[in-house]
């Protein structure tokens, strides 16, 4: 049971560090943001991205697997630890972005344009990145946070706080679950992927046009009906592509 809730805050933990990490790169470094505004990540309301919390869940059972190494040599205990996490990161991008691509018909996030993508949802460039961060939680997190699981997880009051996290992270997921069917019957019907940050920008152009006032914890809120926003985002694929070279 402690394992579970050590797990469960882990993910917790992960998601809103996500969010954050998220949050910062796509206001600075993001081309899929020229304008370079603030954008909810995710499709969640709340700050969580849920790809996190998992990726943490695994580094921190991977890096507790470290006492069972099979190499003497520290250096490569380590090395096998950065690389098992990486790729265990690049699995779980790999697995979210397919199931969203080929069940939902969205396209969460598109890496296309970088070297050596695969079908765009992975790439070397964002794996190595995933290495960083594993040699990150390695150094600067792991180390310091095994105590306070292991108290955490006995106390009371965490677990409560733990169940209160999932009560709202559930109720949350149900409510954009109801955006993303929205989303896939478009593009079932009109046989594209949508583009989940593309129709974030346009339904955030719509409304600067207008001078409405933007939600940032709900970027689809708007005065216009989403099918129109996305009725709009389609013309636009359809022109970008006709005027681009072949």
């Amino acid at each position: 049971m402690n394992q579970a809730l050590i797990l469960a805050f882990l993910f917790f933990m992960g998601s809103i560090a996500g969010w954050v990490i998220e949050l910062i790169f796509r206001r600075f470094f993001s081309s899929a943001n020229p304008g370079r505004r603030w954008i909810n990540p995710g499709f969640c309301t709340g700050p969580w991205v849920p790809l996190y919390g998992l990726g943490l869940a695994a580094l921190y059972l991977i890096v507790s697997l470290e006492r069972y190494s099979i190499f003497e040599s520290v250096f490569w205990t380590r090395a096998a630890l950065f690389l098992a996490g990486a790729a265990a990161m690049t699995a779980i991008e790999y697995v979210c972005g397919i199931l969203s691509l080929k069940v939902l018909h969205v396209r969460l996030w598109d890496y296309r344009g970088q070297w050596g993508n695969i079908q765009g949802i992975i790439c070397p460039k964002f794996s190595a990145a995933w290495a960083l961060l594993v040699a990150v939680y390695y150094f600067l997190i792991h180390p310091y946070i095994l105590d306070a699981l292991a108290w955490l997880s006995g106390n009371l009051a965490f677990s409560f706080f733990i169940g209160l996290f999932f009560g709202v992270f559930i109720i949350d997921a149900v409510n954009s679950a109801g955006i993303v069917r929205k989303l896939r019957a478009f593009a079932v019907e009109n046989q594209v992927d949508v583009r989940w940050e593309q129709l974030k920008q346009r339904v955030r152009a719509y409304q600067d046009e207008r001078n409405e006032k933007h939600s940032f914890l709900r970027p689809f809120k708007s005065s216009r009906p989403l099918r129109e926003h996305l009725r709009d985002w389609l013309e636009e694929r359809g022109a970008r592509h006709e005027n681009s070279p072949l």
